[in-house]
């Protein structure tokens, strides 16, 4: 038996397109070598995907999204 999570094991409900995209953004920018909070924020708005308020995606924006997507 595994002692891992299964894939999106402790997700409450299905998720939305939004959250699809940005989870795929996220893994994408990690894949080509970027592992910190600037380089991935910067990786966000270079790909043109848009903070929650429509503008441009900063260090704070994006650790208040990571908080409210994962209460």
């Amino acid at each position: 038996m595994s002692q891992y999570l299964e894939v999106h094991q402790t997700h409450p409900e299905p998720f939305t397109p939004y959250e699809t995209k940005l989870a795929g953004s996220i893994m994408e920018i990690f894949g080509r070598g970027t592992h910190d909070l600037p380089g991935l924020v910067a990786g966000l708005n270079d790909l043109g995907l848009h903070a929650p308020d429509g503008g441009e995606w900063t260090e704070d924006n994006f650790r208040d999204e990571m908080r409210r997507m994962g209460d």
